[in-house]
């Protein structure tokens, strides 16, 4: 070796060599930009194979539910109460329970929500009594009237709204009819309370053009209401009742629609 010759340094250089500083330099940020590379790669093959794992995931979920289910904890009994109006094929679609539910995995709240948009139903409570059983206990809204429209008699409850078909058994309720009727059945019931006399023979209260009501009695007599001033005619009418006896009287039509004037039309019969 030649003496006082310098020595040479050896440069280390390439690839290696620069991830290995950028490594160092910058790991934080390097490690973020991994993290982000592997879940946009993971959420591609997801994408791609979304058919296949979302079958799959259904698969192992029942063969779970089934497992469960055999295991004792499948839905065996279903105890549903309160009911009067609404029907139990409604409630028991709205319950949505199947042959592998089990009361572990059932969602209690979600039928609950259902049942509840059942129009008879107000609320409802689901409990769940492990290992095999659900009680349903149901409000009912209650009934007002009967509302008679397009040839169907349907229960209203005091919005107005249906909420069940009629049946014999609600031939109490106050029939209503016509367009508009559901909506100011209430409202008319309760002033007609006031009347005792005359409601005794009432058969309905027809709803015309949704402005004003007809009473219409089982004798065949119609009294025509004004479109205002309701309460003041109705007054007038009971006390003409009290007084002389006036929907006993021989006729068929009754016009209060005029304020100052009463019209009485006479029942006309076939004398043949």
């Amino acid at each position: 070796m030649r003496a006082g010759l310098p020595v040479p340094i050896r440069r280390r250089g390439g690839m290696m060599v620069r991830l290995a500083n950028l490594w160092v330099l910058h790991r934080g940020f390097v490690l973020k930009v991994l993290v982000l590379v592997a879940l946009v790669g993971a959420g591609l093959v997801a994408y791609v194979l979304r058919d296949e794992i979302g079958e799959g995931a259904t698969i192992v979920g029942h063969l779970v539910t089934g497992q469960v289910a055999e295991a004792g904890f499948g839905v065996a009994q279903i105890e549903i109460t309160g009911q009067a109006l609404t029907r139990e094929a409604d409630v028991m679609r709205a319950l949505g329970i199947e042959n592998f539910t089990n009361t572990l995995a059932y969602d209690a709240e979600a039928a609950r929500v259902r049942i509840e948009e059942i129009p008879s139903v107000e609320t409802a409570t689901i409990r769940k009594v492990y290992p095999d059983s659900i009680t349903v206990t149901i409000t009912e809204k209650v009934p007002v009237a009967r509302w008679r429209i397009d040839g169907l008699t349907m229960l209203i409850d005091a919005k107005g709204e249906p909420i069940a078909p009629a049946r014999f058994e609600n031939g109490d309720l106050t029939l209503v009819i016509g367009e508009g009727a559901g909506d100011d059945a209430l409202a008319m019931i309760r002033l007609m309370e006031r009347y005792p006399d005359l409601v005794a023979d009432l058969a309905a209260l027809s709803r015309i053009a949704d402005r004003r009501w007809d009473l219409i009695y089982y004798s065949g007599l119609r009294v025509q209401l004004p479109e205002q001033g309701v309460v003041t005619a109705l007054g007038k009418l009971d006390r003409y009742n009290r007084e002389d006896q006036l929907l006993a009287r021989d006729v068929d039509l009754i016009d209060m629609r005029i304020p100052q004037y009463v019209a009485v039309r006479p029942t006309v019969r076939d004398e043949s």
